[in-house]
């Protein structure tokens, strides 16, 4: 499939080009940077701290194992925390003017065993330029097994994917890494790399894995009386932690009622502006709720992050309303679940739907 191109009407144009000018009036207006600013720095603290606290303690404290598998769990939340509240942000630039701060921030990704590199590729560059248009975007082209696109072949298994889904969302961390030495290899015959040092990425690559092995599941085994099978459980508890939660709030993103799915034309074009096609395929959740707003850092606002990806997630509560009303005044639908249960129910029945080919 050739990348897709945007071809939008005056109308559609006219509600990019007031969005964002309203949205950096706003910034202007109020004499603030579109960066984070003093409150992201207790949320990396607090992140950091509940994901690798619980290790130390495992490390230096007798415990019994049912106490080191609940601080394993813990971990797990912490892991999901960094991945969304710190990482996050620092990927896409959003966090600091200044790039050393977005490149410290962001590679807090190799804290939970994964690749900075290719995912930029994949998340910036291929999510969020072409967001649920299959294939273009993976995140809507899983495994076989998982069915997330109307135009993806249909099989029998998938009628019970609304149940069992949540089970291989449980799997996203482990597999990852695994599977980044696969689009590093992807990335590496793609012409516009071709001056990427690759043979110093696999090397870094492959040596953050084994620290992040070592780590996890090496230091707790030379360092404390638990069995083999105890550590390797631990870390998998940590790990089905963090990719649920993680997997699930992605999910209700691009996977639920209401958030479209179009395909390019014959000729490769997608017949809306790229603002608005941002807008026709992504949703928001529990915009009122600080708590999951402060822990997701943001992504429960995923219309103003695919619209504005370089603005801090600690802006996202104050523009929503901008981008709804302009949303509104243009016609165009703005897709919110007004809290996590309601979208997890959505997206419970979009798989369904999806499972069973309607």
């Amino acid at each position: 499939m050739s990348t897709p191109r945007y071809a939008g009407t005056g109308t559609s144009r006219q509600f990019g080009a007031q969005v964002r000018s309203r949205v950096h009036a706003h910034f202007k207006g109020m004499g603030i940077s579109q960066k984070a600013d003093h409150r992201l720095w207790p949320k990396v603290a607090v992140m950091t701290g509940l994901f690798l606290l619980p290790l130390i303690a495992i490390l230096m404290i007798p415990m019994s194992a049912w106490i080191a598998l609940a601080l394993a769990l813990l971990m797990g939340i912490g892991m999901a925390g960094v991945g969304m509240a710190v990482m996050h942000d620092g990927l896409h630039g959003a966090s600091s003017r200044h790039a050393w701060v977005n490149d410290l921030l962001g590679g807090s990704m190799y804290m939970l065993g994964s690749d900075a590199f290719t995912w930029k590729l994949q998340h910036n560059g291929a999510h969020h330029t072409h967001t649920n248009v299959d294939p273009a975007d993976q995140d809507i082209d899983p495994p076989d097994l998982l069915r997330f696109s109307d135009h993806a072949p249909l099989w029998r298994v998938h009628r019970l994917q609304h149940i069992y889904a949540f089970f291989f969302y449980g799997l996203l961390t482990v597999v990852k890494l695994g599977n980044d030495f696969l689009s590093l290899a992807k990335a590496s015959r793609d012409p516009k790399h071709a001056t990427y040092n690759f043979p110093r990425a696999y090397v870094i690559m492959a040596g953050v894995k084994l620290a992040h092995l070592f780590v996890f599941i090496g230091l707790p085994l030379w360092l404390t009386p638990f069995a083999w099978w105890q550590v390797l459980t631990g870390f998998l508890v940590m790990h089905f932690t963090a990719s649920v939660i993680m997997g699930v709030v992605f999910q209700l993103a691009h996977v639920v009622e209401g958030a479209q799915q179009p395909l390019p034309d014959g000729e490769g074009i997608i017949h809306t502006d790229w603002t608005e096609h941002e807008l026709l395929t992504t949703a928001n959740f529990a915009p009122r709720n600080r708590f999951i707003t402060w822990f997701t850092g943001g992504l429960n606002f995923q219309i103003e992050h695919h619209l504005f990806p370089y603005i801090s997630h600690l802006h996202y509560p104050a523009i929503a309303p901008i981008v709804q009303r302009t949303a509104d005044e243009h016609g165009l639908p703005y897709n919110v679940k007004r809290s996590t249960r309601e979208a997890v129910r959505s997206h419970m029945r979009r798989l369904y739907q999806l499972g069973h080919g309607h």
